[in-house]
């Protein structure tokens, strides 16, 4: 079975907050419904709680931080699944059932396996 990282965009929301409830038992709904497949996941915080690192001149450079999202959107990376499917399209057909596709979107990709 191949592992994907079924990365979530979706409105820039605080996952803990009585408004996000119905959201955050759609989530457990699908988490429970596929727990065959999923190896690991998290939801974020909200953007502005980010930090940005950058090391300028590369290896061994200043370390530079930054508050707060990089960029400006609609959608966010707001969350993560690994999951394990046959092929993409089982795959597909999973990341469909997350809540984030359905008002936002979810990107597949597989995941390299070192070592």
């Amino acid at each position: 079975m191949t592992q994907y990282a079924a990365i979530i965009y979706s409105h820039d929301g605080d996952w803990t907050s009585p408004e996000e409830a119905e959201t955050t038992k759609a989530y457990a709904e699908f988490s429970e419904n596929q727990a065959a497949v999923i190896r690991g996941g998290a939801a974020l915080h909200p953007t502005s709680t980010a930090t940005v690192v950058r090391v300028e001149g590369g290896r061994g450079g200043d370390v530079l931080t930054t508050d707060g999202p990089f960029v400006e959107a609609r959608e966010i990376l707001s969350g993560f699944y690994l999951i394990e499917a046959d092929d993409l399209d089982s795959a597909v057909a999973i990341a469909a059932q997350i809540p984030g596709a359905w008002d936002g979107a979810v990107e597949l990709r597989p995941v390299v396996q070192f070592g």
